[in-house]
């Protein structure tokens, strides 16, 4: 089974003012939107770099690490396509959950040989301390997610009236340009019998009279 061609963009896609297509569109008209891996990865490794960067300078997760992911999920809602919203939306809780303890882990602690609720702890402790800070991202995350669908959604319907109106005119231009050359072929035809009654007159009145 062959595969889907994959859509690419073009400048001459882009509208009135430099304006991408609503659906390829990020947060700004302007900008062209990004794919969904992208933009998930985009807060996945500024998510990363805040835990790696806290863990290791006061061992527990603090500003950079609040900077970092708040800031990471809030760009990759704003850049992402706008038809591509829900991935980005719905990853603020996972990307959390998933890097805080693979960084726990990958950084050697809990030791070797301590006890199921100390490695527990070890790991629950910074999943329990940015668990605010959790809920506040994926709240800024959605209202910018469900504002972005809205706003632009009002732009899409607000262009198909536009588009109507250059279909309907289009339609009416070539009906136009149809009944135009209806009109020139009847002259021409007309024309063409005029003239070969005119031709078959002279040829007549040319001839000699029967003696």
């Amino acid at each position: 089974m062959s595969a889907a061609p994959v859509r690419t963009l073009d400048v001459a896609e882009r509208g009135a003012g430099g304006r991408w297509p609503v659906p390829d569109r990020s947060v700004i008209a302007t900008v062209l939107g990004v794919p969904p891996p992208a933009a998930v990865g985009l807060a996945a490794g500024l998510t990363l770099l805040g835990v790696v960067a806290d863990l290791f300078r006061i061992g527990t997760l603090g500003a950079v690490f609040t900077v970092c992911y708040l800031g990471g999920c809030v760009l990759s809602v704003a850049w992402v396509r706008r038809r591509s919203l829900f991935a980005p939306m719905v990853s603020p809780p996972l990307l959390l959950a998933i890097a805080v303890p693979v960084v726990v882990l990958l950084a050697g602690s809990p030791r070797p040989g301590t006890g199921i609720s100390e490695r527990l702890i070890t790991i629950g402790a910074p999943l329990v301390n940015s668990f605010p800070i959790m809920a506040w991202t994926t709240a800024a995350v959605l209202a910018l997610g469900v504002g972005r669908i809205l706003a632009q959604r009002a732009a899409v319907e607000a262009a198909r009236p536009a588009e109507g109106k250059r279909s309907a005119g289009g339609r009416r231009g070539t009906v136009r340009a149809t009944a135009a050359g209806v009109k020139a072929g009847a002259k021409a035809a007309s024309a063409k019998r005029a003239t070969g009654a005119a031709r078959a007159a002279t040829r007549r009145s040319a001839s000699p009279p029967p003696s």
